[in-house]
């Protein structure tokens, strides 16, 4: 009989988002098991309102002292379990996992070299280690959507993984200005994106644009899927947000440079668009253009991203 879970989720919050529908199939299989989850500060806020989830713990093993001390004590607050799973394959996580008291326990693996999206080889992992066969259903995020006044479009112009992967400002303020005709606007970024979303925020202001808001660096995780739950369109990088959107079935058209769509593009959002140069140097999964010319994100324009809008009446 499985009573407890122990769940550890990846630290990024795009990667969070993707192994829900494993947990909400883990969820299918032992539907009254308490859930002990373990992760990013990022990726906790996101995922704690799963049902059933009965402690939240905050992995910051690396902020003081020796992290693998740090790691075998959050082990011991977990306590005995009788299943333990962790979505995540580094050292650091296999190690704490060998301390973790549980019946069962599965780190994670990829099965296939196949281009899968990560979505399925995440639902992949659970079904061969609860040996069942469930389907990868949709992304689930637990928050009410917020309510905005008018119809309105989200820009997200920064991507954690590195600047290979953001679109240019100018591009991103050129369809905010075309767009504020019909929606307000909100420019969204974490504390690192600041600069950009500011650039962003300039260039409207000297086109006379003022239905706009800049809350870059001004969100909570929690206010973040809130406030993009709500959006009538959204206009991303390949980031977390991106999968937010993608939960809620936002109208969402992404950017894509250098990352494989095939494989982190929204899941089962059939509102979702991708634009994508496919040029031959692409993907290459660099945090930074390795040729020095970001052909993958410069040959895309402004007018690519309208055109969609306007053929698909978002």
């Amino acid at each position: 009989m499985i009573r407890s879970i122990f769940i550890e989720i990846p630290t990024w919050l795009g990667d969070a988002i993707m192994t829900t529908p494993a947990i909400e199939n883990i969820q299918k299989e032992y539907p009254k098991a308490k859930i002990i989850l373990l992760g990013s500060f990022v990726s906790t806020q996101a995922l704690g309102k799963i049902p059933n989830v009965q402690k939240v713990i905050v992995d910051d093993s690396k902020k003081s002292g020796n992290r693998y001390l740090n790691l075998i004590k959050l082990a011991k607050e977990v306590g005995k379990v009788d299943l333990a799973i962790s979505f995540r394959k580094s050292f650091s996580s296999k190690f704490m996992m060998f301390f973790i008291k549980a019946k069962q326990k599965y780190s994670y693996k990829r099965f296939t070299k196949e281009e899968i999206h990560q979505a399925i080889r995440y639902n992949d992992f659970v079904n061969r280690s609860l040996k069942v066969a469930n389907n990868t259903e949709d992304l689930k995020l637990y928050f009410t959507a917020y309510k905005y006044k008018n119809k309105t479009m989200g820009i997200n112009p920064g991507a954690t993984y590195g600047s290979a992967k953001r679109w240019y400002p100018e591009e991103f303020a050129k369809v905010a200005i075309k767009m504020s005709k019909t929606h307000d606007i909100v420019i969204f970024g974490g504390p690192s994106e600041s600069d950009i979303a500011g650039d962003i925020e300039n260039i409207l202001k000297q086109n006379g644009i003022i239905n706009y808001e800049n809350l870059a660096s001004k969100t909570t995780i929690p206010m973040l899927i809130e406030k993009i739950a709500g959006l009538n369109l959204f206009i991303t990088n390949d980031s977390g947000p991106m999968h937010v959107a993608a939960a809620f079935k936002i109208p969402t058209i992404t950017i894509f440079g250098p990352t494989k769509f095939t494989e982190t593009n929204q899941w089962n959002n059939p509102n979702g668009k991708i634009i994508t140069k496919n040029l031959d140097c692409a993907p290459c999964m660099k945090r930074i253009c390795p040729l020095k010319h970001h052909n993958c994100m410069k040959q895309i324009t402004s007018d690519d991203v309208i055109e969609i809008i306007s053929f698909n009446k978002f």
